[in-house]
């Protein structure tokens, strides 16, 4: 019937099985569904996103200064969310960076 595992070079003894797809392998979304964003609307969503939580920290930092608001955690929470949006948006742009230059290395 089968192989062993000892026969099967895939098999080895306390390895771990191959992955196998568990649906029908295709497109992760239809182009009809009206949810599904092509990857350049995502990352503009995503760098506007980052653009307006930079802006509400700059206000945040504004009200301290002028005497509006007393709450320096809300705004030290403001300024570390927009600071951390801000370099995990770095980080992305550095991948797309370093996989454009990969791309541009190959030869056709």
């Amino acid at each position: 019937m089968g192989q062993s595992p000892m026969t099967d070079p895939l098999q080895l003894p306390g390895s771990i099985p191959p992955i196998r797809p568990v649906g029908p392998v295709g497109p992760a979304a239809p182009a009809s569904d009206p949810t599904a964003k092509d990857f350049k609307t995502l990352l503009l969503d995503n760098l506007n996103e980052v653009n307006r939580l930079q802006s509400e920290a700059d206000k945040q930092v504004q009200r301290l200064i002028t005497g509006e608001t007393d709450n320096v955690a809300e705004v030290f929470m403001a300024v570390n969310k927009s600071s951390i949006a801000f370099d995990l948006l770095m980080e992305v742009r550095n991948k797309l960076v370093e996989a454009y230059d990969e791309i541009k290395q190959m030869r056709v």
